[in-house]
């Protein structure tokens, strides 16, 4: 259990951050960008959920924040021998979590309209948030395989990403009226 007394704790005032090992890296390496990628997504998944109305929707988006908290401890573990296997004392990601992903994304298409163009991040106010929170899942997902050239990544926590930015695109335009209020790429259109 986590327990936080005190906000700041002067440890990071060098440029540094605490893993959850004890050692310490660079606030500007690519592993802590990488997590902090990963805040961000968590972050505009969360206001994404505070558009969408419908509580089954919500509440996946409430077990993604949960799950991304997940990843970002599975991103602050060093694995330095390239093990992956969750313990009591460390919380990785198994591909469980992203197998749930592929059946919500499945269980969603089924009620989606065909895609006949590409589409453009809007529609509704919480389409366009998933949107967001979409792009920024990608971003998270470059800036992991952006520390995985430096440091091992959990082969699961990569997958997770990938799979969480087809979701969100998914959910997007199930939010848009299952996709009859998405806004269509017109190529050249305004040539």
């Amino acid at each position: 259990m986590v327990k936080l007394n005190k906000i700041y704790t002067r440890t990071g005032d060098d440029g540094t951050t605490g893993l959850v090992d004890g050692s310490r890296d660079a606030k500007h390496s690519a592993r802590i960008e990488a997590i902090g990628a990963v805040d961000e997504a968590n972050s505009a998944v969360g206001f994404a959920a505070c558009a969408i109305e419908d509580e089954g929707h919500s509440g996946l988006l409430f077990r993604i924040q949960n799950d991304l908290f997940d990843l970002g401890a599975d991103l602050a573990t060093p694995a330095p021998d390239g093990h992956f296997a969750p313990s009591e004392m460390v919380l990785r990601m198994v591909p469980a979590q992203s197998e749930r992903l592929e059946r919500e994304i499945d269980r969603l298409n089924e009620t989606l309209e065909p895609l006949s163009s590409f589409v453009l991040p809007g529609g509704s106010e919480g389409a366009a948030r998933l949107h967001l929170a979409r792009a920024a899942t990608r971003r998270a997902e470059r800036a992991m395989t952006r520390a995985a050239q430096d440091h091992a990544v959990n082969p699961a926590a990569l997958t997770y990403i990938n799979r969480l930015s087809d979701l969100l695109f998914v959910l997007a335009r199930t939010a848009n009226d299952n996709g009859r209020g998405d806004v269509k790429w017109i190529p050249g259109a305004n040539r």
